[in-house]
C-alpha cells in the first residue's frame, strides 16, 4: 500500500464522479478509514459499519466504490447492505455502471458480483495456504521464535549468537524457577533495572535487536512458549519409545 498508490488515487478520484453526477461537495463523504482492511467480515470495521448506518437513515443517496462488491468480501454483510440500500433508494456506483438495488436485474447482478468476490477471497486464502504448507514439506517455512532462538542460515533453529541475548533469557528461566510466578520475575528484572532483548518483527528493521523493560505480557509469552515446546518435544519422545517398542516386541 505504501508504494502501489495507483488504486487509492483511484478511489479518492471517485469524489469527482460524484460531484460530476450532481451531488453538491458539501454533501461527498469519503469514508477511508477501512483501507488496508480485510473485508472479510464487518467485525472492527468502523468504516463498513459507519456506512451501513448512514445508508440506513437515508442520509445517502449513493454509493460509489471501485468494486462495490469489494465493500464486503462476505455474502450476508454484502446481501444486507443491498437490502437496506433497496429500503432506502440509495443507488450504487463502481466502474461498469450504477444499480438500483431495488430493481430485482440490478440487484441479481449485484449478488452475483458480491459471491464472485467472496469466491475470490477464498481462492487467494487457499492458495497462499498451499504455498505455505509447500513450503513446510521442503524444510524451508520460517516462523516466528521465541526469543532467545534464531533461524541458521543452512537449516534448523540454534541459539542467539548474541551472548548477552543468551544470559538474559537463562536469566529469566532462572528466576521463574526460583520465585515461582511470572509476576515475581518481572518484579526482579525492574528491581535490577534489566532489561530483556526482543527482536523486530516486521518492517523495514525486521530482526534488529533491541532492548525493552520485561513486561508481564513478555515474560509470560517467553514462559508458555518455553512449555509448549517440552510438551511437544515429550509427546515426540513418547512416539519414538512406543515405535522402538513396536519394531522389537
Amino acid at each position: 500500500m505504501l508504494e502501489n498508490r495507483e488504486s487509492t488515487e483511484r478511489q479518492y478520484a471517485l469524489r469527482q464522479r460524484a460531484l460530476t453526477l450532481g451531488w453538491p461537495l458539501e454533501r461527498v463523504i469519503v469514508i477511508d478509514c477501512d483501507l488496508g482492511v480485510s473485508g472479510a467480515s464487518a467485525t472492527d470495521r468502523e468504516g463498513f459499519q459507519k456506512l451501513v448506518a448512514e445508508v440506513g437513515l437515508g442520509h445517502a443517496g449513493i454509493v460509489l466504490g471501485l468494486e462495490v462488491s469489494r465493500l464486503a468480501r462476505n455474502s450476508s454483510d454484502w446481501h444486507r447492505l443491498l437490502e437496506i440500500c433497496a429500503l432506502s433508494e440509495t443507488l450504487i456506483l463502481d466502474e461498469d455502471g450504477i444499480y438500483d438495488p431495488a430493481h430485482f436485474n440490478d440487484r441479481l447482478l449485484l449478488g452475483l458480483k458480491g459471491t464472485m468476490s467472496e469466491a475470490e477471497l477464498h481462492v487467494l486464502g487457499a492458495r497462499l495456504r498451499g504455498g505455505i504448507l509447500n513450503k513446510a514439506r521442503r524444510g524451508e517455512l520460517r516462523c516466528p521464535l521465541p526469543v532467545g532462538l534464531v533461524h541458521l542460515d543452512g537449516a534448523g533453529v540454534g541459539l542467539d549468537p548474541d551472548r548477552q541475548v543468551q544470559d538474559s533469557v537463562r536469566l529469566l528461566f532462572e528466576t521463574f524457577a526460583r520465585t515461582g510466578t511470572a509476576s515475581a520475575t518481572v518484579r526482579y528484572f525492574r528491581q535490577q533495572g534489566l532489561l530483556f532483548p526482543t527482536r523486530v518483527a516486521a518492517g523495514t528493521q525486521q530482526g534488529a535487536l533491541s532492548w525493552v523493560p520485561l513486561s508481564l505480557g513478555r515474560a509470560a509469552n517467553a514462559l508458555q512458549r518455553a512449555k509448549g515446546d517440552q510438551l511437544r518435544n515429550a509427546a515426540a519422545d513418547e512416539r519414538q519409545i512406543a515405535k522402538l517398542a513396536a519394531e522389537t516386541a
